[in-house]
């Protein structure tokens, strides 16, 4: 499929040489859509920036279609370091007729970059755009794993349309449901209702309040390493780091935390889709969200070109073998560790061994912790909610 049928070139005032000028600069080195005619090669590409300039789907955040010029004028002037990686910024999806015309346009474009293997890079527009997103994995023919690191769990009303409050209701209600795993980092407490958060439980999804993950951001790492697809809400940061979405929170993540999560998302290797939303220009101080939303973009970039093949292999020699027995004797736990990277994974590979919508979830991402806690002959939560999952 022709994908420029469905972009627009990047606007010529994020083109001005004279704000990113030097050999190194990503804005020098990257293959930009400039004009109509001159669709990027795609061949051997392997980041690609996707702008979204739609918000008909934001319930409290119009303007955050306008952001897309803002973050290139960021990311541009940030120097390149990785002169291995052939990254392509492809230009813009304008809004479609109808916004179900703007849903088809991003299922087809990223549907045609991650048949490529090229990793889309989604800026802009409001958040219901993880619904494409999720969609285009309905042809794999394999379950997928949505990471959202959001203050609210956008879970809406059974009856509501689908928009931005309401993106996580459809995944979780779309037939064929191929969604194995949701996680959410950052849920901030007092903006989700009890039964939410119980109905969360009663998926067995995974969900961390915000405090839980700020007094260690090292936790988010496996949580993360779990991912297909991450959707950064930036209303997960704090007002004071990012002032540009309508109602800032003052309370959230911190811009170094923010940069951190996204390279761990470009570590993980299992990632093939990620995506930035709800920064809306209109509401921001000095370009401060737009900044910090390149150098967010930057850093998952920094991750992608150090990630290694470190997802097990019993077979493997990579890795070490731990098993622990709990007191009781009932269950034994196999924890691997890779002995470059020092990632950690459950094994439960003896479960559905038969089914390859499950080959690659037999293998828990963890840490450390949840090693020394199965040696205090204390069962790790992620072992027992996988272990129902597969039942």
């Amino acid at each position: 499929m022709e994908i420029s049928m469905f972009l627009e070139p990047v606007p010529v005032n994020c083109l001005d040489e004279t704000q990113y000028q030097g050999k190194n600069t990503l804005g020098s080195t990257i293959d930009i859509y400039r004009e109509k005619d001159e669709f990027p090669e795609l061949e051997n590409v392997q980041l690609a920036l996707l702008g979204i300039k739609e918000d008909r789907g934001s319930t409290d955040n119009k303007g955050c279609s306008d952001g897309t010029d803002e973050v290139r004028q960021a990311l541009y002037p940030l120097f390149n370091h990785w002169k291995d990686l052939k990254i392509a910024d492809i230009g813009d999806i304008y809004p479609g007729n109808r916004i179900s015309d703007t849903y088809y346009a991003v299922n087809q474009v990223l549907s045609e970059l991650m048949k490529h293997h090229i990793v889309p890079i989604v800026i802009g527009g409001s958040q219901d755009m993880t619904y494409p997103m999720f969609q285009v994995y309905e042809a794999l023919g394999k379950l997928v794993n949505i990471t959202a690191i959001d203050p609210v769990f956008d879970l809406g009303n059974d009856d509501d349309t689908l928009n931005s409050s309401t993106y996580l209701s459809r995944i979780i209600l779309h037939e064929p449901n191929f969604l194995f795993n949701f996680t959410n980092i950052g849920y901030q407490t007092y903006y989700v209702d009890n039964d939410s958060i119980e109905l969360m439980k009663q998926l067995l999804f995974d969900v961390y309040r915000l405090g839980n993950i700020k007094s260690n951001i090292e936790l988010s790492e496996p949580l993360i390493r779990n991912a297909n697809i991450v959707s950064f809400d930036m209303r997960a940061i704090r007002a004071a780091d990012a002032p540009g979405v309508r109602n800032a929170s003052p309370n959230g993540f911190d811009g170094e935390e923010a940069c951190r999560m996204t390279r761990y998302a470009g570590l993980n290797s299992k990632l093939s889709s990620i995506g930035f939303f709800e920064y809306n220009p209109h509401f921001d101080e000095n370009n401060r969200t737009a900044s910090l939303m390149a150098e967010m973009i930057w850093y998952f970039i920094e991750g992608f070109s150090n990630r290694q093949d470190d997802f097990p292999s019993l077979e493997s020699s990579d890795f070490r073998h731990y098993n622990v027995q709990l007191a009781d004797g009932k269950e034994t736990i196999l924890f691997l560790c890779h002995k470059i990277t020092g990632r950690w994974w459950i094994d439960l590979s003896f479960m559905r061994a038969d089914d390859p919508r499950y080959e690659r979830h037999h293998f828990i991402p963890c840490s450390k912790e949840d090693y020394d806690q199965a040696m205090r002959d204390e069962l790790p939560d992620k072992w027992w909610q996988f272990y129902q999952k597969l039942m």
